[in-house]
């Protein structure tokens, strides 16, 4: 089985993270996910995850050393191994060139949204966090 190695943007403002929508024509379309992308040769989880939110989303982010969730989860298509880390917005207003909607919400709101499988337990994670502040 391939296994893909992806990571994903919890990217917070004014204590809304960013939810984005997979855009038709695309695997899984339609259903929600933290933005990213796969892992390049010669590149870390960190320099994949800046180069994808400025190649989907048009803006510059700064992201945490450390990472948020760790996923796995397999698919028609291959296992996805998801990487999730915080992020902060440095610069820009977000530009969609390959999902078709984003919603910031509450974390206490994402379960209003049809998640891709391998980012529900980043989502559950957000949730507990939530939950036990």
């Amino acid at each position: 089985m391939k296994k893909i190695d992806v990571v994903g943007a919890i990217l917070i403002k004014d204590k809304k993270i960013l939810c984005a929508q997979r855009g038709e024509g695309h695997s899984l379309a339609g259903l929600w996910e933290f933005p990213g992308g796969k892992i390049e040769e010669n590149e870390t989880p960190r320099e994949a995850l800046m180069r994808e939110i400025k190649e989907e989303l048009q803006i510059d982010v700064c992201v945490e050393k450390e990472a948020f969730k760790y996923a796995e989860y397999i698919y028609d298509f291959g296992q996805v191994c998801l990487t999730t880390y915080c992020c902060q917005l440095m610069d820009g207003d977000v530009h969609l060139t390959e999902h078709q909607n984003i919603k910031w919400l509450y974390s206490n709101e994402l379960e209003q949204l049809d998640w891709a499988p391998a980012d529900i337990p980043t989502v559950e994670k957000l949730i507990k966090i939530k939950d036990e502040e």
